[in-house]
């Protein structure tokens, strides 16, 4: 094979008790007498006795490419790496295993992001700029020292870091990326956890600023996704470290809750001169907080590239646009753009229904919602904005039947497909099985264009449900819902734990579905990005969270933007390139401009 070539065996997907080792029958060398494609054996320091492996030497490449098309489960990927690739990898987990070229540069005082898909190789840099692994350099039959990591980035930007981190004078906080394991590795309220971090004495601050102060003396399996969210954050940043890692900011937060977020960080990396490196899938959020951008590219699972560090601006415009300039790099075949999905007049069809004002309270001194009557449309996409704890859940309840209101008559029949915000699955099913499970359409050819190839379930129909990350039980979620023949589909925080490419992916496969089946779809979601490309109208939630909510009856887009966004006091502007949202700083002449015109989603 070519050295800018690389053959991956994805071993969670390697069956040997069920197939016929077609890759290797198949394989051209193999039939020749030479050994390209074998089996690990009993010495295999990775993977099973009987799965494969393959000889980068001997193997073809991608011109030959049979062992990937024969292999029934999807096992085997042959890649050509970028040409650009010059250098041999900063790490590689093994024969045949994930490799990673480049890494980030934290830097005191200052917040680098990271923007990339899931599974690209991020979770690998932190380990090895916090010294938590030597990066092998991708001799990975070889012992690995600093001093070998210390020669390959002399006279880089990284040379200062790398020198500190053999020296053991880097310390690091970490903040999970999914929130929502806590509860299964801490026993306790949240005040316990809170006070075994305070290292710095701004305990009480962050308590105030983040808003946790009302569940700071509830147990931790008590919270919801947002409080342990506001939680984590609040306990990674009260640590005294040196670097800090944060790993997606913004799931279960709302806009208000995020931009708070970004506030508090930018705060410790350029007052406490400390060094934040974060990964975050919210773009508007991540042009906010960042002061320097690395894109990550590659194939997920199979390799990944750190480049090298951008303006944030530039990063984000080429991401969408799918071509990075200074690396001459396409790393998407179509560009992300937003011109067209500026907010619609909305057609409006035959009512699906229209409703009575709602009312629901859960008790003397508990939260009440009160819900305006208003009519939803045959084939639209509504959109449900508004801060957290303001009753948007409530409200799909009582569309779905689970709560009865205390005022009003839901006595519409409608089938309702739910995908409920907090995903719960607790058996052990495989993927296939629970989707065929619910539609007589899968495996069709219409199924996997219009849900599972846009959603990208194909590599995950093997695995059990209960061994998914956050963000595969979510597109399996997602689809699980449009499976369904339904009169109205209702879906919350679908974008949650989803990265930027399958942010976009399954907006389109929502917004698609919707058209090309005259559905109705409601999707309450705090992703600014994914309502700009979704929703039709908007039904804005204002109030005091936890306390009492309001729902406004649905409205045109850019009304409905302007009303949620002049209750949290932020405007948004279209980027000049690619028309994206993007955040104003706080008082800057066009926030001002735009708030005295009333215009705070952006200006005409």
């Amino acid at each position: 094979m070519a050295d800018d070539s690389i053959a991956v065996v994805d071993l969670d997907r390697c069956s040997p008790d069920r197939c016929s080792y077609e890759c290797s029958n198949f394989c051209p060398p193999n039939r020749t007498g030479k050994e390209c494609i074998t089996l690990r054996g009993e010495d295999a320091e990775q993977g099973g006795p009987d799965q494969v492996r393959i000889s980068e030497e001997i193997c073809l490449g991608e011109t030959c490419g049979i062992c990937v098309e024969k292999c029934p489960f999807d096992a085997i990927e042959i890649i050509n790496l970028p040409s650009e690739l010059d250098e041999d990898p900063t790490h590689r987990y093994g024969e045949n295993a994930f490799s990673l070229y480049g890494l980030p540069v934290p830097e005191s005082g200052s917040v680098t992001g990271i923007l990339g898909p899931n599974g690209i190789g991020k979770t690998t840099a932190v380990r090895a700029l916090a010294g938590e692994m030597v990066p092998n350099l991708g001799n990975y039959d070889d012992d690995p020292t600093w001093e070998a990591v210390l020669d390959r980035f002399r006279g880089t930007e990284l040379q200062n870091y790398v020198e500190r981190v053999r020296d053991g004078e880097v310390s690091i906080a970490r903040k999970p990326q999914y929130v929502d394991q806590i509860p299964k590795q801490f026993d306790g309220t949240a005040r316990d956890l809170l006070e075994a971090t305070d290292e710095r004495g701004a305990l009480d601050s962050y308590i105030d600023r983040l808003d946790i102060g009302p569940v700071v003396d509830n147990d931790i399996e008590t919270l919801s996704g947002g409080e342990l969210q506001r939680v984590a954050l609040a306990a990674t940043l009260a640590r005294d470290r040196d670097f800090y890692f944060l790993d997606e900011i913004s799931p279960y937060l709302d806009i208000g809750q995020r931009v708070t977020a970004a506030r508090l960080i930018r705060e410790l990396a350029e007052d406490e001169d400390r060094a934040v490196l974060v990964v975050e899938h919210d773009l508007a959020i991540l042009d906010l907080l960042a002061d320097t951008l690395h894109v990550a590219y590659g194939e997920p699972g199979a390799y990944g590239v750190i480049t090298d560090p951008k303006s944030v601006r530039n990063g984000i415009n080429e991401y969408l646009k799918g071509y990075l300039s200074n690396e001459n790099m396409r790393i998407r075949p179509e560009a992300i753009t937003f011109e067209e999905h500026a907010p619609r007049e909305t057609t409006k069809a035959e009512p699906l229904v229209e409703y009575p004002d709602l009312a629901k309270s859960y008790g003397d001194g508990e939260f009440s919602l009160d819900v305006e009557s208003g009519t939803i449309y045959n084939g639209e996409v509504l959109g449900v904005v508004g801060p957290n704890g303001i009753g948007k859940s409530t409200l799909a309840q009582l569309f779905t039947g689970d709560l009865t209101p205390d005022v009003g008559d839901l006595d519409f029949a409608l089938d309702i497909s739910y995908k409920p915000q907090y995903i719960e699955i607790d058996q052990p099913m495989r993927v296939d099985a629970f989707l065929s499970s619910i539609t007589d359409q899968f495996g069709s050819s219409y199924w996997n264009t219009e849900i599972a190839n846009p959603l990208q379930l194909n590599r995950i129909m093997e695995r059990n449900l209960t061994d998914l990350s956050g963000g595969e039980r979510q597109r399996v979620a997602i689809a699980a819902c449009l499976s369904q023949d339904a009169d109205l589909y209702l879906l919350d925080e679908p974008s949650a734990h989803l990265d930027v490419e399958q942010r976009v992916q399954a907006t389109s496969a929502i917004r698609r579905y919707a058209e090309n089946h005259d559905a109705t779809v409601m999707v309450i979601d705090h992703d600014i990005y994914m309502m700009d490309l979704l929703a039709d109208r908007l039904m804005v939630f204002d109030g005091e969270p936890s306390i009492e909510g309001h729902a406004s009856k649905p409205q045109e887009m850019r009304d409905g933007m302007n009303d949620f966004l002049s209750d949290l006091d932020i405007t948004f502007r279209r980027d000049e390139r690619t028309q994206r949202p993007r955040i104003n700083k706080p008082d800057s002449q066009l926030d001002r401009e735009q708030k005295r015109a009333g215009e705070y989603y952006y200006a005409k």
